[in-house]
């Protein structure tokens, strides 16, 4: 799935493998696109996944579920071609007239049914996988070549794109590509694989609360946590998530001034802090929180520093920090940033235990 800021899945399977047993709850405070979900429930364990963004919540939610292609196929050709209403926003630059039509008729479609409180596990798949194919570099996604798709770029800076390769947006056949790409997400799935990931998706909790504030979740009922929280600001999720959040009929804005965004560290210590107090209490004894941070501001800052004290003044022991130097993937290539270099490259994970 793309999305900005995420973890491999290896890192989240590594802990949950490690540190917990089948049936246990392993949780998310800030899921992104879902990886410490989808890991615990491929292994047999209950999830919780939490985020103030819709659209993490949308991308987790969707997988914890088995449709079948053929469930898919038939329900995509339930959606209208074409919107009953017309479309309010200009998007030339991405889409080719007949895609865009296709596109707001799904967008519509999903609107009416959440309105109607008629949603099933089928819209939410394919609602999730429609998401992310708004916008990419391959024939594979609705829009014509743009930047890696886990967000996207201005109408502005996209018409410059489209100048300096020559390109306007051709004919995409959204519901092609929607079940295309559903076959592609499910094909290494066993029969094991598709039960875990619905009896996680039944029993499972999805929150859109602050991190700190999670009153659904009760006391000492988590096994294990395993997260990334937001890098200080090093991330505008509002930029980068006006498309998506716009084709989910979200407020940008809102997402933007919802997510944990810290110009020092001070200020992101104080807010991770009253995170760690939240997962005090939800922690069973025994239980850990793995904390995944990075280097930022050119490698000038480790946040694992910041992290080690909180953590401690909330009540947790500290078993151990671990270091991961990663290798970076075709979309930091895209933005021409190689490995150790710029950006992100090394997991700093800290482990609780309660």
């Amino acid at each position: 799935m793309p999305y900005r800021a995420c973890f491999k899945p290896e890192l989240p399977r590594f802990f949950i493998s490690s540190l917990t047993e089948i049936g246990d709850t392993v949780y998310d405070p800030f899921a992104g696109r879902g990886t410490t979900a989808i890991e615990a429930a491929l292994l047999g364990r209950r999830v919780i996944a939490n985020d103030v963004n819709p659209i993490s919540t949308l991308l987790t939610r969707a997988r914890l579920s088995d449709v079948s292609q053929e469930d898919v196929a038939e329900r995509l050709q339930q959606i209208p071609a074409i919107p009953e209403s017309a479309p309010d926003l200009d998007l030339s630059m991405f889409y080719e007239k007949a895609t865009f039509l296709e596109i707001c008729s799904l967008r519509e479609y999903f609107s009416n049914r959440e309105n109607e409180s008629q949603t099933d596990d089928l819209d939410r798949w394919i609602h999730m996988v429609a998401t992310t194919r708004l916008t990419g570099h391959s024939a594979g996604f609705f829009s014509v070549y743009t930047l890696p798709p886990n967000q996207a770029v201005t109408p502005d800076r996209q018409f410059l794109i489209n100048q300096k390769r020559n390109q306007e947006p051709s004919y995409r056949d959204t519901k092609t590509l929607i079940l295309r790409k559903s076959s592609q997400l499910q094909r290494s799935l066993t029969l094991t694989d598709r039960a875990n990931l619905s009896s996680a998706g039944s029993t499972g909790l999805f929150l859109n609360s602050d991190a700190a504030k999670t009153l659904k979740i009760k006391d000492g009922s988590v096994a294990l946590t395993v997260t990334s929280p937001p890098f200080l600001d090093v991330v505008n999720y509002s930029q980068d998530n006006w498309l998506r959040a716009w084709f989910i009929s979200a407020d940008p804005n809102e997402i933007q001034r919802r997510i944990t965004m810290s110009k020092t560290v001070d200020e992101w210590s104080v807010k991770m802090s009253d995170v760690f107090e939240e997962l005090y209490r939800i922690t069973k004894p025994g239980g850990f929180v793995a904390f995944e941070v990075g280097e930022v501001r050119n490698g000038k800052v480790t946040l694992e520093d910041a992290v080690l004290p909180v953590g401690i003044a909330a009540g947790f022991k500290l078993k151990t920090v671990l270091l991961n130097t990663q290798e970076f993937t075709k979309t930091s290539n895209i933005w021409g940033v190689s490995n150790n270099s710029s950006g992100t490259n090394t997991n700093r994970i800290v482990l609780f235990e309660k």
